[in-house]
């Protein structure tokens, strides 16, 4: 499963039909980073430019000039070079870039001081986004500063820059059908982890042993890593809401928090769930955890496009709130409380955010100051969460050291919205089924 030819094509050209005319975008690839000495990180591309393109290689730039007569979609790469893809694998080139890839022009990389400063005289606005790359940041801004140079022999430097990110953001935010197909196949490779993480987990087990679960079931199935660092935490390491260190011991009697989701062709999945490392809940565990289940429900039922981005928030917040009153965690009127906050001592996290290319994915969350209304094609998650720090005497002992999360990804529907995690247990009698077939 791949987005395809046309689908990038169509992204193009969306984008530079909102460009004002004679203007031009560039994006820069994003560079190799260095994870030590001479070992470099995983390459994966800028989220940005994987949407408009699909190349997959660092070292390039992308220049798209609506209306050129020779072609609007430039691309600048590396050229082939025998020697070095024996060392590190093939290169597109630029042959490779016009007919894989679709571009209408292709130029070697190390050409592109001779060539892009031609493509940007003349142009009256720049969309790129500064504070990024500074690098690049320098080198853009010392071309425009030499056609500056010679604006008395009639050179024409361009007289505006805009942030491309305020056109192409927004565009992100609503999925295709292709995306929306990608994004439920990396959500059921991540739901199928989890599930495999429910029926393995025995106490004695590491953290990271459990975490290796869900790698081996994201590869197997093509998803080459996952989407974010897995977050393993048992009893109270659950408690951290970014807890990546995934090294200590999994206790009989104690839950476990996993948030961990693939990334499949650069879409990002996002599942949490909490499961008893001992195949049961304990009546505390299981007091919390379905006050916890009960505002995720509450949230996604009021998911749709008849609501704002926060309606679902508010939502759960409210459950979660009335709830504690009802263990004793919390005293007096849940509407007086939900009013000052105290919740936050117990929940101190939004209930979700988008979801697509990045985990964390782009688009305003406020429009004009207001909440953003949910529209069709909006990707989010869905987190609500409990969390009862193992140091807080102001509750019963019985209380403390139990994190609780449970988080679905969400599409939002013309009629409501779709789960696309659902495939994933997350009620307390289905968990513990699984978990005692697994045992037999």
């Amino acid at each position: 499963m791949s987005i395809s030819a046309q689908e990038f094509q169509r992204r193009r050209r969306e984008l530079m039909e909102q460009m004002e005319p004679n203007s031009i975008a560039i994006l820069p690839a994003a560079p190799e980073r260095t994870r030590n000495r001479d070992v470099e990180h995983p390459y994966r591309q800028d989220s940005d430019f994987w949407y408009l393109s699909g190349f997959p290689e660092p070292d390039a730039v992308m220049v798209l000039l609506p209306g050129r007569e020779h072609g609007e979609f430039v691309l600048f790469c590396r050229e082939r070079d025998r020697a070095m893809e024996i060392w590190n694998g093939y290169r597109a080139g630029p042959e490779g870039a016009v007919a894989n890839y679709q571009a209408d022009d292709a130029f070697p990389i190390n050409d592109i001081d001779d060539i892009l400063p031609g493509l940007i005289e003349g142009r009256n606005r720049v969309y790129y986004d500064i504070g990024h790359d500074d690098d690049f940041d320098r080198q853009l801004m010392s071309w425009v500063n030499a056609i500056r140079e010679r604006v008395r022999t009639g050179a024409q430097p361009p007289g505006e820059f805009v942030a491309l990110s305020h056109l192409l953001h927004d565009m992100r935010l609503f999925k295709s059908k292709e995306e929306q197909a990608m994004m439920r196949r990396a959500a059921s490779i991540s739901a199928g982890a989890h599930v495999r993480a429910m029926q393995s987990v025995r106490p004695g087990m590491h953290e990271y042993q459990l975490e290796a679960e869900y790698l081996h079931e994201f590869m197997r199935h093509g998803a080459r890593s996952p989407a974010y660092p897995s977050i393993v935490g048992g009893g109270a390491n659950g408690c951290i809401l970014h807890y990546v260190e995934n090294s200590d011991p999994l206790k009989d009697g104690d839950l476990v928090l996993v948030d961990a989701g693939c990334e499949l062709d650069c879409y990002a999945s996002d599942i949490t769930r909490t499961f008893p490392v001992s195949g049961t809940f304990s009546a505390e565990q299981r007091a919390l955890y379905d006050v916890v289940l009960k505002a995720q429900l509450a949230a996604i039922e009021v998911t749709h496009p008849d609501h704002h981005w926060n309606y679902p928030h508010e939502e759960a917040v409210r459950v979660l709130t009335e709830g504690l009153v009802e263990l004793g965690l919390l005293k007096g009127d849940p509407a007086e409380l939900v009013e000052t906050e105290a919740y936050r001592r117990f929940y101190m996290h939004r209930t979700g955010h988008w979801l697509g290319l990045d985990v964390h994915d782009v688009g305003d969350y406020r429009i004009g100051g207001a909440w953003r209304q949910l529209e069709p094609g909006m990707v989010l998650t869905v987190e609500p969460g409990l969390y009862v720090a193992p140091d807080d005497d102001t509750v019963e002992a019985r209380w403390r050291g139990i994190g609780i999360r449970i988080e679905d990804d969400v599409l939002v529907t013309a009629d409501g919205c779709e789960v696309l995690t659902h495939e994933v247990p997350k009620a307390v009698e289905d968990i513990e089924a699984l978990m005692r077939e697994a045992r037999a």
